[in-house]
């Protein structure tokens, strides 16, 4: 029973992951697909700039929601370190590759972010921090998001050292890198759009 619940929640981590917020956001307040415009990205930065910020509001919470739900679950349910941390980098790989739109998925920083908090608030809160920091500081939301991958495995060392907690948070991380590739040609380049900037 204990192997079918650990399954269970992984399983409904992907799916609740693979849940495109803003897609559907957008389709059921009439604007644009975000996978369409600008950069393309299912996201709420994307989806703020070319639906507004409500939208990007409701897209943001889903997101973040949806890697917490299922996060926060497993640890309510105190099961092993391994099942909520599988469960957190399911709800994350269902966002970057949902079953229900092709496969077609986000960058996952927020729900990245959701599974952190489901897993540790301090966590979270360290990794929220950088982000607000770097955001404020220099007003790119992807190299905000990139500065706090890069050091969330670190906090995970240092307030959450489990090794499954620290694993799913390097994984994570690498995933993150990888899906901002276009991002950081763009921040090499000087042609990133800053935060709250109508793209050219």
């Amino acid at each position: 029973m204990t192997m079918l619940v650990n399954v269970a929640i992984i399983i409904a981590a992907y799916l609740l992951g693979s849940v495109a917020t803003a897609v559907i956001t957008c389709r059921l307040m009439g604007l644009p697909d975000p996978r369409s415009l600008g950069s393309g990205n299912p996201g709420a930065t994307n989806v703020l700039r070319h639906g507004g910020g409500k939208a990007a509001a409701i897209t943001l919470l889903g997101d973040v929601l949806k890697g917490f739900l299922p996060v926060g679950a497993a640890a309510l349910l105190a099961l092993p370190p391994a099942v909520v941390a599988g469960a957190a980098l399911a709800a994350f790989l269902g966002h970057l590759f949902p079953v229900y739109f092709g496969f077609r998925g986000g960058k996952g920083v927020a729900t990245a972010f959701g599974a952190m908090l489901g897993m540790s608030w301090m966590l979270a809160s360290a990794v929220a921090a950088t982000w607000l920091v770097t955001a404020i500081a220099f007003r790119y939301s992807s190299l905000s998001a990139l500065t706090a991958a890069a050091l969330a495995p670190v906090y995970a060392v240092v307030l959450e050292p489990a090794p499954a907690y620290v694993g799913v948070m390097l994984v994570m991380s690498v995933l993150l890198f990888w899906r901002h590739r276009s991002n950081i040609r763009k921040l090499l380049d000087g042609t990133e759009d800053k935060i709250g900037e109508k793209p050219a």
